[in-house]
C-alpha cells in the first residue's frame, strides 16, 4: 500500500499526517455498567485472581490431559440465548448507574510532523513531551495515580507514535525499529484496556517482543480505540469496534508507507473485544495474519464474510472463561447485541492453533506455547505452529 498518506488516524491531532492510530477522546460517553455480566476476572466463570493476573506453565499442545496439579474439572457451565437475551435486554432498557471516573485534565495530543524513517525521533520525543505535561496537570489535580503513569510514558526509553492523556486514555507504543522492521505485529487489547491499565496490555507487548529476533522486527502496542468497559452494554455491541476499526485502518496503512527497505508484512494480534475491532478492519487492512484469541466472537460467522486475504488464525486456552459466553447475535430496539459465530469453532474456517490450559489473560505468557505459535505466525513459520 505504498504511495499512501501517512498514518493519521489521530483525529485530535494537529499539523500530523504521520502514525497515530489515535483520536481525541472528547465527546466519549460514560459506559452504562451491567453487574450482571461479570468483569474480565471473570463473573460467568470465576477464575482464581492470580490466575487472571499469571497464566500457568507452558502446556504441551495436542489433546488435553488434567494436570497433576488441578482437581478434578469443574462442570462448565453456558447460559442459554433466552437467558441472554433476557439479560441483555434488562441490560439495555434498565441501565444501572455507575460513578463516572473525574474527568483528568490533560493537554490535546502534540502537533506532530508527517511520520517518516527520518521523523520517527522527533516524534517520540513531541510524545513524550506532551506525556510530561499531562503528569503535571494529573498531579496538580490530585489524580497521583495517573500522574505516575504519564510520567512512565516520558520516560527517554519510550517510543510513543501517539499519546493523548485525556480521559480513558490513548496511546500506541513501539519496540523495535519500526522504519527497518520486515515483520510487524500490531498488538490489539480488549476491553477495560486504558492508560491506568496500559502497563499489563504493555507487558504482553514486551513478552511478544522478547520471543522474536532483534533484527527485522518490531512490535505496536496499539491502544488506539476507546476500548469498553466489561462492565458495560458496550462490550455487547460491535460500535466501539467500528469507531476502533477506522482507527486501525489508517493506522496499518500508514506502516506501508514508512520503511526504509521492503515493505513489512503485517501480524494484527487481537484479543478478546480487541478481535472485534480487527474483524471490522480486517477487509480493509493490508495485514498477512489475522489472529483472533480469547474471542467473545467478531460479528462474523465466517471467515469468508470477514472480507480479508490475509490467513485467519483464533485460539483460546481450556481455562479461558470467555468460552461459556453465548454466541449469539439479537436485535433488541434498534441495536445488534451480541457478537456471533465462535471464531474456534469449525464452521468459523480459521486455522486454529494450541494455546494449552491458560485463562483469558494467558495468551502472551513468556514460556507459553500459544506464545511460541503467536511468535510462529508473526515470522511466516506456518509450519511450526501446533495445531488445536
Amino acid at each position: 500500500m505504498r504511495g499512501m498518506s501517512g498514518m493519521s488516524g489521530m483525529s485530535g491531532v494537529r499539523g500530523m499526517s504521520g502514525v497515530s492510530g489515535v483520536s481525541g477522546t472528547s465527546g466519549i460517553s460514560t459506559d452504562l455498567r451491567v453487574d450482571a455480566i461479570g468483569r474480565e476476572t471473570g463473573s460467568l466463570r470465576s477464575e482464581p485472581a492470580a490466575r487472571h493476573r499469571t497464566a500457568p506453565s507452558d502446556p504441551i499442545p495436542g489433546p488435553r490431559t488434567p494436570s497433576p496439579h488441578r482437581g478434578p474439572r469443574r462442570p462448565r457451565r453456558r447460559l442459554s440465548r433466552a437467558a441472554l437475551t433476557a439479560l441483555l435486554t434488562g441490560a439495555l432498557v434498565v441501565p444501572l448507574s455507575a460513578a463516572a471516573r473525574p474527568g483528568i485534565p490533560a493537554p490535546p495530543p502534540a502537533a506532530l510532523p508527517p511520520l517518516t524513517a527520518g521523523t520517527t525521533a522527533a516524534v517520540y520525543a513531541a510524545n513524550r513531551a506532551n506525556a510530561a505535561t499531562a503528569a503535571r496537570m494529573a498531579e496538580a489535580h490530585g489524580d497521583h495515580r495517573r500522574a505516575a503513569y504519564d510520567r512512565a510514558m516520558a520516560s527517554p526509553s519510550r517510543h510513543l507514535l501517539a499519546f493523548d492523556g485525556r480521559g480513558s486514555g490513548r496511546a500506541v507504543e513501539v519496540f523495535g525499529d519500526l522504519a527497518r522492521a520486515e515483520r510487524v505485529a500490531v498488538l490489539v487489547p480488549g476491553s477495560d484496556t486504558t492508560l491506568d491499565t496500559y502497563d499489563r496490555f504493555r507487558a504482553t507487548a514486551l513478552a511478544l517482543r522478547d520471543r522474536l529476533p532483534r533484527s527485522r522486527t518490531a512490535v505496536v502496542a496499539w491502544l488506539g480505540y476507546a476500548a469498553p468497559r466489561t462492565l458495560s452494554t458496550a462490550v455487547l455491541t460491535p460500535t466501539r469496534a467500528g469507531e476502533g476499526a477506522t482507527e486501525l485502518e489508517r493506522f496499518v496503512r500508514g506502516l506501508h508507507t514508512l520503511p526504509i527497505g521492503r515493505d513489512p508484512e503485517v501480524s494484527l494480534l487481537c484479543h478478546s473485544y480487541g478481535t472485534v475491532v480487527c474483524a471490522r478492519a480486517a477487509g480493509r487492512v493490508d495485514a498477512e495474519n489475522l489472529v483472533l484469541v480469547g474471542s467473545p466472537g467478531t460479528g462474523a460467522d465466517s471467515v469468508t464474510d470477514l472480507g480479508t486475504r490475509a490467513r485467519v488464525w483464533a485460539a483460546r486456552g481450556a481455562e479461558d472463561w470467555i468460552a461459556h459466553v453465548p454466541h449469539t447475535r439479537v436485535s433488541l430496539f434498534g441495536a445488534t447485541v451480541g457478537l456471533g459465530a465462535d471464531p474456534v469453532s469449525p464452521g468459523f474456517g480459521a486455522r486454529v492453533f494450541a494455546a494449552g490450559d491458560g485463562g483469558h489473560s494467558d495468551y502472551f505468557r513468556p514460556g507459553s506455547t500459544s506464545l511460541d505459535n503467536l511468535a510462529h505466525i508473526v515470522l511466516g513459520e506456518t509450519a511450526e505452529v501446533s495445531r488445536g
